[in-house]
């Protein structure tokens, strides 16, 4: 199940798809690639190309359905993502995305996504992006957080930026790194 949970109207008063496509990301990235092998993130040391399904699982029972993943993305104002920075992370200040993976569990419930929105809309304009594009990669980017991937080394960075670029590039969205000249579009 995706649930797009929007808290703050400043979203969708801005961007009257942003639940679509929020949910056209999610989407995205689950179609992306095959499951995992034993594990959460990454295809392995064998894999011809990166694999981003969460949470093995055992084959479902004749006559049943697969547990499909799930995750909640919150639409929301910087404030209530300041709130939940300074809680979570000790940082008392809004950012872009924040990702709060949940522990493994049996309905394969990844966890949540949450974006401030005076940000979004900032770094959008700043970049010279439309807001709904910014959107679907900052999306794309918390997810990949609840997957298990992160950006803390040059080699994440790569990594998880390239996954980033063909789900977007999949969705129609231009490279997301591309930003005007001397800045590189990192969020």
């Amino acid at each position: 199940m995706i649930d797009i949970v929007i808290e703050d109207a400043v979203w969708t008063a801005a961007l009257p798809d942003a639940e679509a496509l929020a949910r056209r990301t999610v989407e995205a990235i689950f179609a992306f690639s095959s499951p995992l092998r034993g594990g959460v993130r990454g295809g392995g040391a064998n894999s011809d190309s990166p694999s981003i399904h969460p949470h093995s699982q055992p084959s479902p029972r004749k006559g049943e359905k697969a547990l499909e993943p799930g995750l909640a993305v919150l639409l929301t104002s910087d404030l209530a993502v300041q709130a939940l920075n300074a809680r979570f992370r000790g940082q008392d200040k809004p950012t872009n995305v924040l990702a709060f993976p949940a522990p493994a569990n049996g309905e394969r419930f990844l966890g949540d996504v949450a974006l401030g929105f005076e940000t979004c809309a900032r770094e959008a304009a700043e970049q010279g992006k439309p807001l709904g594009r910014h959107l679907q990669h900052l999306t794309a980017h918390g997810v990949l957080h609840l997957l298990g991937y992160d950006h803390m080394t040059d080699a994440e960075a790569c990594e998880m930026e390239g996954l980033e670029r063909a789900i977007l590039a999949g969705l129609g969205v231009p490279d997301p790194y591309q930003g005007a000249e001397g800045d590189d579009g990192r969020d």
